[in-house]
């Protein structure tokens, strides 16, 4: 306030003063033949106005170069405050004009590339880029410009590379950003490499498809030794049971007249060899059902449905493709169809608390879908990832060994859904396919 009004004060001194000097200029012009000291007087005045011109505009251009000076050390300062900031930066930052060449290399940059920065400031970003991508380089990057988003990361789910100084190519991930100064158009990449990244990667990807060749060798195996059981079973001691029936019905026959004791212990005998036979039926079509080599995948499913819907009480509908819509499929994919349904029945039984199922088998080109729905409490998502959900782990190790997919969640009626898609022929150990 105090200097203000000392401004308010001299610019009035100022004006009062410049009018005096006006009517002096005046009055000597008017009277300056008649009064030399007047004349005399004007131009003392004069020259003391000219020399504080003088004086005020020095001044003036003194503090204005001061000022500039003081704005460039300003601005020094700043760039090399900004200079340092990414000089410390671990991830390497490039920025290029609207002519792909490279104004800004930072130290990371320089560590990554291999580069020094004199070797590449000014220089075409495609040095670089690898050779197959650089024709497509300046389209992605007008593109870029085009959508008028400031930053975006690049690449999205695949991968970047770049390449070295020795000529070797190296896998990044980068975000870029553009931004405008002076009427041009500035792009700048922030990138890393991520070569141990990528290699940790693949070597986990490989360790995983190891362990799922392994597992679907072992259910393979497993499968086979069900396979040679349950025929066994069927076969060799349902022979044996049922000779053994026979005979029994014969020495029924054969009793003595009055031997009620006796008569009684047979029909006994018979009737644990019938349940004996049962249960070597039931055991074995748990091992594995006969029917689906014999007579093919929707009748063993159906009746699986049948014996899960007798068993259990809870009604369920089959709703599969017309006869002959389920042939030419591989033996491994028909076994892992029946056992992804046969551990859902399981399921619904134990857990579900339903009075309804659906089971719905479908086909849609090469692929197989099959949904199993309920009605009852559902499944909570807690218990899909529970480590001791073995039965669901192993249901999605057999499909994703096919390339197929698994979607467990809620159903429409409340209850669980399971969503099976796998194709009739089975892909490459390992391949997935998304649903």
């Amino acid at each position: 306030m105090t200097r203000n009004w000392l401004r308010t004060r001299a610019a009035v001194a100022g004006l009062m003063l410049a009018a005096a000097i006006v009517v002096l200029n005046v009055a000597a012009a008017a009277f300056g033949a008649d009064t030399p000291w007047l004349f005399a007087l004007d131009l003392v005045a004069d020259l003391i106005v000219l020399a504080a011109m003088i004086v005020v505009i020095v001044r003036a251009a003194l503090q204005a170069e001061a000022q500039e000076h003081r704005t460039r050390a300003a601005v020094e300062e700043s760039h090399t405050r900004l200079a340092a900031a990414m000089d410390s930066a671990m991830d390497a930052i490039i920025t290029v004009d609207q002519d792909q060449r490279i104004v800004l290399f930072n130290q990371a940059a320089e560590a990554i590339f291999r580069y020094g920065r004199d070797e590449v400031l000014g220089a075409n970003v495609e040095r670089l880029l690898p050779l197959r991508f650089r024709a497509a380089h300046p389209g992605h990057i007008e593109r870029f410009g085009a959508t008028g988003v400031t930053n975006r990361s690049m690449g999205d789910s695949t991968t970047l590379w770049a390449l070295r100084a020795d000529g070797v190519e190296f896998p990044i991930e980068a975000s870029i950003s553009q931004a405008s100064e002076g009427g041009k158009r500035f792009h700048t990449v922030i990138l890393r490499d991520i070569t141990r990244r990528k290699e940790y990667q693949d070597m986990l990807a490989r360790q995983q498809a190891e362990l799922r060749e392994l597992s679907a060798r072992a259910l393979e195996a497993r499968e086979d030794e069900k396979t040679l059981l349950a025929r066994e079973l069927h076969d060799e001691l349902g022979q044996l049971l049922t000779a053994l029936k026979m005979d029994l019905a014969w020495l029924r026959e054969r009793l003595p007249p009055g031997g009620a004791e006796l008569a009684a212990r047979a029909e006994h005998m018979t009737g644990l060899v019938d349940q004996t036979v049962t249960s070597v039926r039931r055991i074995s079509a748990d091992l594995r059902p006969l029917m689906l080599d014999d007579l093919g995948l929707q009748d063993a499913m159906a009746w699986l449905v049948g014996e899960f819907a007798k068993n259990s009480g809870i009604e369920c509908r089959l709703d599969a493709p017309p006869d002959g819509a389920l042939e030419n499929v591989e033996r491994a994919v028909a076994i892992t169809v029946y056992r992804v349904l046969q551990e859902s029945l399981t399921n619904i039984a134990r857990h579900a608390r339903a009075k309804h199922a659906w089971v719905i088998l479908g086909t849609s080109g090469n692929w197989l879908q099959l949904e199993v729905e309920d009605d009852g409490q559902g499944i909570a998502e807690a218990d899909l990832t529970r480590p001791r959900s073995l039965g669901l782990k192993g249901m999605r190790e057999r499909v994703l060994y096919l390339g197929g997919s698994v979607e467990v969640g809620r159903a429409p009626r409340g209850g669980t859904r399971v969503l099976v898609r796998v194709p009739r022929l089975p892909m490459q150990a390992g391949a997935t396919q998304s649903a």
